[in-house]
């Protein structure tokens, strides 16, 4: 018999597909590829190598094709979202608008610690045909291409100009995209003659590897400053941010909170870590917060984030909880030192176990315990409330429609959304049974990455229901990937609010003084006011579409679209003005000094009450 060869002659694209293939992960207990796939939308940059390579292991690797760059993207990283970052996809694009295409994409994943790679296509490294088409030319720096525009939202870059670099490139792509502190978005830009050419690779290079999962431990001395000042505390508060979710934790912190009577707030990326229902989960934190949680947070003499980056909804622009000791368990030190936070450097559920252990026998005491539980059950009374149907309006709010749609799903549902007025009442309003039945992107508020986040999170949990609340300023951003979403078959039920316009900033514009501008159609400048129809226009792309009248209709309509089969759009106009009064804080949005108006004048003066509430940390 002949001896395996050494080496393996493949072209650049070959070897890096064949090598993406070979990278394994535990999830569940079961072995599986770590790369779920590969979205694609081939050009000149990509589609002669790259897209033959992917063409020859699309049974290991499947590709798909999507509509757009950045809403491919958006459904890869809803999907490593979803999987708890235990899972990712690939992006591929030519070399032009498609890379730039991604800029977005690597923002939102960036901001939200999220796996995705992507490998855009870029010029010739020879340089021979310069310019090539869509080719960018910096007059300065001939090393520069469009590619560039990544390289302040990628964890990682490279530019793979010789075959042989994939040999170091590819390990590195991998260990940032696994790593917990380091994860996020990954770029190798791949010359276009570069990936044609072909190389004598190591055969070992293409060997099985199974990435196991990294679980920091915290320092001895950080957490027993912790666990002791939580035994001193009048008051404390855990804060559950995505870090919790990421880590696996859930049912760590559930047991935690129950054996220690520590009560829970949550923050957008945390939401659902824990039951709406728990007797510790007091609901929401910050700007779109409970009232319970944001009652507690105010009176909080030690705050403990978990996994959470405290951006300025969570603690309401630093006005909400200045007076606590806060500690920030974080497996990275960039965001465990925030806020002139004690550091606290580990996994969330390893710490959340060492904690338990410390804290055996320990509980706070039954008058505060009862007492957060008062409050608790106040603000649960106060959701029925702002989510309740009631007297029929001509237009119903954002928060009954929630109320509607809730009533419709199943408690295992998933509810996806971006920006706009909905992650503010969700966050609020929605109540979630089941360990990620929230998944809203409010870390970079991204509109337009509603649809095709459901994509993904359809694909990384099929057999649950996939609800897309989006407003109607997002959907005319970014709607392509419904059609994309009907060619898969990953099926939706979307829930179209159209108040005419951008309704959220609206409502911030008129509260800081100002008259409505440019925010909803009546308000902006045009010379027809246009009356879209988004039932034709779904149904054009493919999909199941209706509008409902009022809050009966959309019962139905939703019945519906639970049984249609394949994704379906049930529209619905909400009242732009209304949203939930009970809950929020304080949020710092910078009002004009000097104005002619004098409610500009009086919003000015309100504002900087608001500033004197604050105590920047060092």
């Amino acid at each position: 018999m002949r001896p395996e060869p050494d080496t393996i002659r493949l072209t650049a694209a070959q070897a890096l597909v064949r090598w993406l293939c070979a990278q394994q992960v535990e999830v569940d207990g079961v072995t599986t590829n770590y790369f779920a796939g590969v979205w694609a939308i081939f050009g000149h940059g990509n589609v002669a190598a790259l897209g033959e390579a992917l063409q020859g292991v699309r049974d290991t690797l499947p590709t798909w094709r999507a509509h757009n760059e950045q809403a491919m993207a958006h459904a890869a990283i809803a999907y490593a979202k979803q999987m708890r970052r235990q899972r990712a996809m690939v992006c591929t694009t030519s070399i032009g608008p498609g890379a730039t295409n991604l800029v977005t994409a690597a923002a939102l994943a960036h901001v939200n610690r999220l796996p995705l790679l992507l490998l855009p296509g870029d010029v010739y490294a020879s340089r021979r045909p310069d310019p090539v088409l869509q080719q960018v030319e910096a007059f300065a720096d001939g090393t520069v291409s469009a590619n560039d525009c990544l390289r302040p939202v990628s964890r990682y870059f490279d530019r793979i100009v010789r075959p042989e670099q994939l040999l170091d490139a590819l390990p590195k792509a991998m260990a940032t995209l696994r790593d917990p502190a380091n994860c996020g978005p990954v770029t190798l830009a791949l010359c276009q003659d570069v990936q044609a050419e072909a190389c004598e690779y190591p055969a070992d290079f293409f060997a099985p590897r199974l990435w196991p999962q990294r679980r920091p431990q915290p320092d001895a001395d950080e957490l027993a400053a912790l666990a002791e000042a939580l035994r001193n505390a009048r008051r404390p508060l855990l804060i559950a941010g995505g870090g919790v979710r990421y880590a696996g934790a859930e049912a760590a912190l559930a047991d935690f909170a129950s054996a220690t009577g520590l009560p829970v707030a949550e923050t957008q990326a945390g939401k659902g870590v824990l039951a709406w229902d728990h007797p510790r989960q007091l609901g929401s934190l910050g700007v779109t917060g409970a009232s319970a949680a944001n009652a507690v947070a105010a009176e909080a003499d030690v705050v403990v984030g978990l996994g959470t980056r405290l951006q300025d909804f969570t603690t309401g622009s630093r006005t909400l909880f200045p007076q606590a000791r806060l500690f920030q368990v974080n497996v990275q030190p960039f965001d465990a030192h925030k806020h002139g936070a004690a550091p606290v450097v580990g996994d969330a559920g390893v710490v959340l176990a060492a904690l338990q252990a410390r804290l055996q026998g320990w509980r706070l005491s039954d008058d505060v315990v009862a007492g957060d539980e008062v409050r608790a059950g106040e603000w649960r009374r106060a959701v029925e409330v702002a989510t309740a149907g009631g007297a029929e309006v001509e237009r119903p709010s954002d928060a009954q429609v929630i109320g509607a749609v809730q009533a419709a799903m199943p408690d295992d549902a998933v509810v996806v959304g971006a920006a706009g007025g909905l992650p503010g009442e969700l966050h609020k309003l929605w109540r979630c049974a089941r360990p990620g039945g929230y998944h809203l992107e409010y870390g970079y508020s991204c509109m337009g990455y509603e649809i095709a986040g459901g994509i993904g999170v359809k694909l990384a949990e099929p057999a649950r229901e996939v609800v897309v609340m989006v407003g109607d300023g997002s959907y005319l951003m970014l709607n392509s990937e419904l059609a994309t979403s009907v060619m898969l078959g990953t099926k939706l039920v979307v829930v179209l609010l159209d108040n005419r316009g951008f309704g959220c900033i609206d409502r911030l514009q008129r509260s800081t003084g100002s008259p409505g501008f440019n925010n909803l159609l009546e308000d902006a400048a045009h010379a027809t006011l246009p009356d879209i129809d988004f039932v034709a226009h779904a149904r054009s792309l493919g999909a199941h579409a209706e509008k409902a009248g009022d809050l009966g209709e959309l019962a139905a309509a939703l019945a519906r679209a639970r049984t249609a089969d394949r994704s379906s759009v049930v529209v619905i106009e909400t009242d732009p003005r209304r949203s939930t009064e009970a809950g929020g804080w304080w949020w710092d949005v910078a009002v004009p000094e000097v104005s002619t108006h004098a409610e500009v004048l009086a919003a000015r003066r309100d504002y900087e009450c608001g500033q004197r509430r604050r105590r920047d940390r060092s």
